[in-house]
């Protein structure tokens, strides 16, 4: 993104394309696939939700999908097709993101006018050939009334008109819109392809960096950009150092890395708190077998789940110490740690 070209999305990274605009699907060839056959075989359903944790290449695969719809129903070659969607001015593609508003910022979520403002464009004569696709990214940032319009768009939807929706939090869906959608989960990809992914995005930096910002990505090429672009990988990795290690840790470790994380502050905070979150929920998935110990595991998770989210909220609403919330979650990770620590059989 050159300085004088306006964002086009809320979160968007500088010098990192955006999806539209990135030709090469890196992971998800499955799902790929199995919706490329529908296309073909003219059985692709009216809205396809693609779910899965963020920043792991879900609008990148919807825009990908859009490309291929085009190319099948549509009368122009690839070539064409890619250059219109990436510029965001082919006549048949519509996108739903939060819009911009004054200064360069944006809306903090998708409102019930740009719902009706993409309904309305719909319902104009087609501009080329070929199924017109709308792609909502993301679905989790449309407010009530804005996701009750798009719900009855998605009952009586326009004819050769698909839906793709990119949501992170499936669960927080309505359920009326879910249940209008054919869900593909979508998963974190692995090191190798993160890794081709920064290759592929022109963000240049030292290998140790490249390496450093995978084993923070953690199978989400997203967060590895962000890390690259923040400079912050000196404080993250000693973040994930801790969390590798979290019951070996000292009292006087967790103060100090509080310290620097509250001092890096802004988007560093930001992804420090995510890798927190992962961490926790990591935790709970380990601990979904069957046995006593593993429940009593998977209790202490879930407590602690709730416990690290409304401190982070409760920092937020009410102005908190944000030194103090860290230091007070690094103490509940590390006596979760412990009492898993204590519940593993021995040998």
């Amino acid at each position: 993104m050159s300085g004088n070209e306006p964002a086009r999305e809320a979160d968007q990274l500088e010098e990192v394309s955006l999806p539209e605009q990135s030709t090469q699907l890196i992971g998800h060839e499955e799902v790929f696939s199995k919706l490329a056959m529908q296309t073909k075989s003219g059985r692709l359903p009216g809205a396809v939700l693609l779910h899965g944790p963020r920043g792991i290449g879900k609008a990148t695969l919807a825009f990908a999908l859009a490309r291929e719809i085009l190319s099948y129903t549509g009368d122009e070659p690839i070539e064409r097709l890619s250059e219109q969607i990436a510029s965001g001015v082919h006549p048949n593609i519509f996108t739903l993101r939060r819009q911009p508003r004054d200064k360069g910022a944006f809306y903090s979520v998708i409102r019930v006018e740009d719902v009706r403002n993409v309904q309305q464009r719909m319902r104009q004569t087609r501009g080329r050939s070929g199924h017109r696709i709308c792609v909502v990214d993301s679905i989790d940032d449309c407010n009530k009334n804005a996701a009750n319009a798009l719900l009855k768009i998605l009952e009586e939807p326009p004819a050769e008109t698909i839906f793709l929706l990119v949501s992170h939090r499936p669960g927080s869906l309505l359920p009326t819109i879910r249940s209008r959608c054919h869900a593909y989960a979508l998963r974190n990809l692995s090191d190798d392809q993160v890794k081709q992914v920064l290759g592929n995005s022109g963000i240049t930096t030292k290998q140790d960096n490249v390496e450093q910002a995978i084993r923070l990505a953690m199978g989400r090429p997203r967060r590895a950009l962000e890390a690259i672009v923040m400079d912050g990988l000196g404080t993250l990795a000693t973040l994930q150092n801790w969390l590798d290690d979290t019951q070996g840790q000292t009292s006087a470790t967790h103060l100090a890395l509080a310290d620097d994380i509250v001092k890096a502050g802004g988007a560093e905070e930001a992804f420090a708190r995510d890798m927190i979150i992962d961490w926790i929920a990591n935790e709970a998935k380990a601990a979904t077998s069957h046995g006593s110990a593993e429940r009593i595991r998977l209790a202490s998770a879930t407590q602690l789940w709730d416990k690290a989210q409304n401190m982070f909220a409760d920092a937020d609403t009410y102005n908190l110490d944000a030194r103090q919330t860290l230091v007070s979650i690094f103490d509940a990770l590390r006596q979760h740690a412990h009492k898993a620590a204590s519940l593993a059989p021995a040998g």
